[in-house]
């Protein structure tokens, strides 16, 4: 498959949008069973079997682990979901003023030939920021279509905000995903990001966070 990474344009914008809505939402499966298969929560869900099943009902055997996992699943798509709407109704509303407005920020798209029609297959954004007398890049919106994974696309997305900080005489990159998307961190530490940081802060609840045991992993690479 033929591919090309090129700057933003206006007209990217509707299928940049859904794009960035589709694939963020994926990952609310993984997610959901990340959590569900942790030794905690498969202890907790048998808890509530053998407790439905001795005070109780077949019914309620049944019910108890249903709404305990229906409770899971909810944090978890709250979890993606209103990260969606927030990035949809403030910087992807904006993308040129966010992300091209100044030299040092910027977007690219990856296009590709899919069933005879050029598409919009893939997004990464970089923002300039300052501490003191250090100036970094943080690497935002790397997003990449579901056909056009395990290609060496997340590479080369990857590698051009790495080229374009390094022009720029930044002095790192960083960024932040979850520890859910595992072939995300396994691509970073392949390009020579480290793990420096994980925590809880998220733009939702806390115990939403907590409940769908969520982690947002801090990761950087020095040039």
């Amino acid at each position: 498959m033929k591919l090309m990474i090129r700057r933003y344009r206006p007209s990217d914008k509707d299928t940049v949008l859904r794009l960035f809505s589709v694939c963020i939402r994926e990952h609310i499966g993984p997610c959901f069973q990340n959590a569900m298969s942790s030794p905690l929560y498969i202890s907790i869900t048998l808890s509530l079997c053998l407790a439905g099943y001795l005070f109780s009902s077949l019914m309620v055997t049944v019910l108890l682990p249903a709404a305990w996992a229906g409770l899971i699943y909810y944090c978890c798509h709250v979890s993606f979901a209103s990260y969606v709407s927030e990035r949809l109704r403030t910087d992807m509303q904006d993308i040129v003023g966010h992300y091209l407005s100044r030299p040092d920020d910027c977007f690219w798209v990856a296009e590709a030939e899919v069933d005879g029609k050029v598409q919009v297959v893939g997004m990464v954004a970089v923002v300039c920021r300052q501490s003191g007398d250090e100036k970094y890049g943080e690497l935002f919106r790397m997003i990449i279509s579901q056909q056009c994974r395990r290609m060496g696309l997340g590479y080369r997305m990857t590698q051009v905000v790495i080229d374009f900080c390094k022009e720029r005489g930044f002095t790192k990159v960083v960024l932040e995903t979850t520890d859910t998307q595992m072939a995300a961190v396994a691509l970073y530490k392949k390009l020579g990001f480290i793990h420096v940081l994980s925590h809880r802060e998220a733009h939702t609840s806390f115990w939403v966070i907590l409940l769908s045991r969520m982690t947002i992993v801090k990761m950087e690479k020095l040039l």
